[in-house]
């Protein structure tokens, strides 16, 4: 009787320290894709008075051709 109830424990301490691994594996998971999530998703656009320049030098460059 006392052998069941050693393997009883046994088996829920087993079950018990499974699911915390199982959650902290989650967490793990969820801080990660939290701590990539400012390399992707915020895009800082071109500044625009670069992209007139650009436009500029392009329209003064294809003139002359």
């Amino acid at each position: 009787m006392i052998a069941m109830l050693h393997f009883a424990t046994l088996v829920i301490t087993t079950l018990f320290a499974a699911a915390a691994a199982v959650a902290f594996n989650l967490m793990l998971l969820r801080a990660m894709f939290v701590f990539m999530r400012p390399a992707t998703a915020r895009r800082v656009a071109a500044p625009t008075n670069l992209v007139r320049g650009t436009a500029q030098l392009a329209r003064a460059y294809a003139s002359h051709r």
